[in-house]
């Protein structure tokens, strides 16, 4: 397990000074990252053989999100690697060790100037020790796009160089953004009060974000929402229809 402690910033904060949900993934990309670079496979000794992780998958379940000032607990666990692909846990807790947050998530490890994947090696075992998977209800990593649902189409998002990462493509974290900026624009435009309040929900909320194909750099993403059994889901997709990502929200039943 590794940890880093830190305190919410005004900068990660809403109108109401909570912390944002993408802050929270920010938190916890921030928070593999560190792990890495304590090496030996840091990102530099990645880099010079082409290697990347790519994530899959998120399952983000919120049980509060903190406010401005508390001071917090940030800590990942990978639980499984085999062959190309690493399974890892996050979580956030308070410093009193209340548990704010817990994800699950799939990563693929990709020779990047091939478009491959990788066999994970020694040095990344060694970066990466394994502990036991935390508890929580595990779903799927696939998202399914809701048969028979109401669907509402967002405003197209053309990707911007804000929305991109050391490897040139669109940040997994950017994906959720886009989708939850789509979700309450929709709810807005169309007066659905569920997804307004689901977008907008601090606690008792998952949110699951599937990854099929990356954005680049000038590519167009076009948001269609699909509302069925108070499950919303985004599918951000290209030009041709296809998803980029494949993003779900709903309530935990727990707040």
């Amino acid at each position: 397990m590794y940890t880093f402690n830190s305190r919410i910033r005004y900068t990660e904060t809403d109108l109401e000074q909570f912390l944002t949900f993408e802050s929270l993934i920010d938190y916890f990309q921030d928070c593999s990252t560190f792990q890495t670079q304590e090496g030996p496979a840091t990102m530099e000794y990645m880099g010079e053989r082409g290697l990347a992780w790519v994530i899959n998958s998120w399952q983000v379940v919120v049980n509060r999100l903190p406010s401005l000032g508390e001071r917090i607990i940030i800590g990942t666990l990978p639980y499984e690697l085999k062959g190309f692909i690493g399974l890892r846990n996050f979580f956030m807790n308070t410093e009193h060790g209340e548990r704010l947050a817990t994800a699950n998530s799939v990563w693929s490890l990709i020779n990047m100037k091939e478009g491959s994947p990788s066999r994970i090696d020694d040095a990344v075992i060694e970066t990466y020790p394994l502990d036991e998977k935390l508890p929580m209800n595990y779903e799927p990593r696939k998202i399914a796009i809701p048969k028979d649902a109401d669907s509402y189409e967002a405003d197209v998002k053309k990707v911007g160089m804000h929305h991109l990462d050391s490897n040139n493509h669109v940040n997994n974290g950017q994906y959720i953004r886009i989708a939850l900026q789509s979700f309450d624009l929709v709810a807005g435009r169309e007066g659905l009060d569920e997804l307004k309040a689901l977008a907008g929900s601090r606690n008792g909320i998952q949110i699951r974000a599937e990854y099929r194909q990356q954005a680049h750099l000038g590519d167009e993403i076009s948001p269609v929402i699909y509302m069925k059994d108070g499950v919303y889901t985004a599918a951000l997709n290209d030009t041709n229809g296809k998803p980029y990502s494949i993003v779900e929200i709903k309530r935990t039943g727990k707040c």
